[in-house]
């Protein structure tokens, strides 16, 4: 019996290893753009800030922007749409002073900030 308990607690810490390693394979620059995209950004422009954000930021900071993301977005009465301010202005929620600089370099670079088509 206990030998079982031991065996089954050897697979639950490798299905939570397999879990933890899957989590890190996502793509963060992929996830950006669908959720750019999910707010009306054209492809083009959301991947191209999302693989800018990717190089430009660490994974805990891409976590922190994406939490302020989600809180912002908490009881709005017109979550489908996300401007290109709103993007910028929630990135100077994150206390990191280099995720609001990296935010607009990515969103002018990209032409979030100039294209007529974004959802200004």
């Amino acid at each position: 019996m206990a030998q079982h308990r031991s065996l089954s607690r050897i697979g639950l810490v490798g299905v939570g290893i397999a879990t933890v390693s899957l989590a890190a394979c996502v793509n963060p620059s992929a996830k950006i753009a669908t959720s750019l995209e999910g707010y009306g950004f054209q492809p083009a422009q959301s991947q191209c800030v999302g693989d800018r954000l990717e190089a430009n930021l660490s994974l805990r900071q891409l976590q922190q922007l994406g939490r302020a993301a989600k809180a912002s977005r908490e009881g709005d009465t017109t979550p489908g749409r996300l401007t290109a301010s709103d993007f910028v202005r929630v990135s100077g929620q994150v206390k990191d002073p280099k995720v609001p600089l990296e935010v607009g370099k990515a969103a002018a670079a990209c032409g979030i900030l100039t294209d007529p088509a974004s959802p200004l």
